[in-house]
């Protein structure tokens, strides 16, 4: 069924109209024309069929009025054809058109998914994570509708209005004219409805994104919610949301059910102007009775195609506003990778040169001249206030932002020379807020690239960050499923989790991101022997909150306002009495 051929192409420009947008999503229907053309056989036959229902009743009133074997055989067989042919119809045009209407939102949904996976990191600053998933779950759904139900609507109602209006020309002309005079107000009220529907449509999709992203959050800190007594709060947050979500739904339900019967109106006027013209003999002409009958039938036929026809644009505007939010986000430039340069394994030497970093949004520098060369397998610790820069400083090497000034270089070769993959494969990162997936502690330490790695490299890797003491205590041991984050996990098991993910992926950088935060002071004590063992050889970059964990790092440096205060081995610091002393003083003194 399926043609093999290429989807658009997701950097294409974001279109500006609304028909523009909705012939970009149409061209998603290109790769699967085989299946689009039978829905459109499929709706050709049951519009002839409709058509012929109208024009049998002709062969209705000849049986009534001459009675025949003949007449009520052949009646018989019509009506039973008719349906037959109609039904034929029905189900090739709704089969087909869903079956499309189904790969094109996989494949929407698929290409959205993908360009998440390759957006820069400040895209999901901007974006709330359950404004993200309320475009792959509602947003392409509703393109659905558009795809679908508005597509085979119509089509099949389309096709129906113009197989029954040839008819009405065929059998008396002059009456059908009288007919189409009350279509320009149709059109009218079918163009004043269709802009409200989109406009609203519109408003719809973001007050949706805020149901999604209040309830995500609520669900995700149900913990924090229970324990700060915020259930109100929340219930009152979600109610403000909801509540706006439906002010939109009834104001789309009001215009959709105010446009309907004034189109009927429309409709049974232009009925009734034909049943009073046809009283006159000049118009009437030499039409039958049956004839008469089989026209009149024909024109009320008509009535609910129209009002599908017409009924559909509210579909339509709610798909092309799904769609045009959808496009949006598939438009959105990925992350910058310019670089070629893929060596299999770097030797660790980091120089930071003259490095500024600011946010988009900020005037002022958030780093500034950061100066550092770091030799090959060097500990560095970095230790300041809130605020400093630290994170700021670390997140710059696998390029999760780009810097603003100056250059980094790893192995002499700067960062923007390497491609991103290969660049984020020298790089093992641990950071203080843990992310683990709803799936076993194996797929979790193995996570990624990791995922061929033996069962024997995971259990060492869980070793060695003093994991194994729990895992093996798990009804199923390394197989266990530890549910959404690691929520069946206390915070010191899913800090060693993370350890024995950056220690299976043996990367010749070290990122340790307030790695020890979580634990407790044995458990402290095990990692970092463990830690300090796997330091070894490796360029390790420690961000410390607890001075008593870096103090046998190579080298410390103390950040403020961005900039490198002080920079020296433990002993050297104390010495100077400096910024660091008096981090180390007020730790110590607040400790009993």
């Amino acid at each position: 069924m399926k043609v093999t051929e290429p989807l658009p192409d997701p950097s294409a420009v974001l279109p500006a109209g609304s028909w523009d947008t909705y012939k970009r999503l149409l061209a998603y229907v290109k790769p699967f024309w085989v299946a689009f053309s039978l829905a459109v056989v499929g709706n050709i036959i049951y519009a002839a069929a409709s058509t012929g229902m109208a024009a049998a009743m002709e062969y209705v009133i000849a049986a009534i009025e001459n009675p025949t074997e003949k007449n009520r055989l052949l009646l018989t067989l019509v009506i039973v054809g008719v349906f037959a042919f109609r039904g034929l119809g029905t189900f090739l045009s709704q089969y087909f058109i869903s079956y499309v209407g189904r790969q094109v939102i996989n494949a929407l949904r698929n290409q959205v998914f993908n360009r998440l996976m390759t957006l820069p990191s400040r895209y999901f600053d901007d974006n709330a994570s359950g404004r993200l998933v309320s475009k792959l779950t509602f947003n392409v759904e509703q393109v659905a509708e558009a795809t679908t139900d508005a597509v085979t609507i119509t089509l099949r109602e389309g096709l129906t209005i113009v197989g029954l209006l040839g008819y009405m020309l065929y059998t008396n002309w002059k009456l059908t004219l009288i007919f189409l005079a009350v279509g320009p107000l149709i059109a009218a009220v079918v163009s004043f409805a269709s802009k409200r529907f989109r406009k609203i449509s519109q408003r719809i999709q973001g007050s949706m994104g805020d149901i999604t992203h209040v309830a995500s959050e609520s669900i995700t800190g149900y913990r924090v919610v229970r324990a700060f007594g915020g259930e109100n709060y929340e219930r009152h947050r979600f109610q403000e949301v909801s509540n706006k979500n439906l002010r939109q739904s009834l104001k789309m339900a009001s215009t959709q059910a105010i446009s309907i019967p004034v189109i009927q109106v429309l409709v049974a006027i232009a009925i009734a102007a034909l049943v009073w013209m046809m009283l006159a003999p000049e118009i009437r002409g030499g039409m039958t009775t049956g004839e008469l009958v089989a026209f009149i039938t024909a024109a009320t036929t008509m009535a609910k195609p129209i009002r599908q026809v017409t009924s559909v644009h509210a579909k339509i505007q709610k798909g092309v506003a799904a769609a045009y939010d959808v496009f949006e986000t598939i438009d959105e430039p990925p992350e910058q990778d310019p670089g070629t340069y893929s060596p299999d394994r770097v030797e660790g030497r980091i120089d930071f040169d003259q490095v500024c970093f600011r946010y988009r949004d900020q005037l002022d520098n958030v780093l500034e001249g950061i100066s550092l060369n770091i030799p090959a397998g060097q500990s560095v610790a970095l230790v300041g206030r809130s605020g400093s820069g630290k994170s700021t400083l670390v997140s710059l090497l696998p390029r999760f932002y780009e810097f603003t000034g100056g250059d980094i270089r790893i192995d002499g070769r700067s960062l923007r020379d390497f491609s991103l993959k290969a660049l984020r494969a020298q790089i093992a990162l641990v950071t203080q807020n843990v992310v683990l997936f709803n799936d076993t502690i194996a797929a979790n330490i193995a996570y990624g690239a990791l995922r061929n790695c033996s069962r024997e490299d995971i259990r060492e890797a869980a070793a060695k960050a003093h994991a194994l003491e729990f895992i093996d205590r798990m009804p199923q041991g390394l197989d266990t499923m530890i549910g959404d984050n690691g929520v069946m996990l206390s915070g010191g098991q899913r800090q060693r989790l993370a350890i024995a993910r950056a220690l299976l992926k043996n990367a010749p950088i070290l990122i340790l991101d307030e790695a020890t935060s979580a634990l407790d002071t044995e458990s402290e004590r095990h990692i970092q022997d463990a830690l300090e063992s796997v330091m070894q050889g490796r360029t390790t970059l420690v961000i410390a909150h607890r001075l008593s964990t870096i103090e046998k790092a190579d080298r410390i440096l103390v950040m403020d306002n961005g900039r490198i205060a002080e920079s020296g081995r433990h002993e050297e610091l104390l010495a100077a009495g400096g910024a660091y002393a008096q981090l180390h003083q007020m730790q110590f003194s607040e400790q009993p």
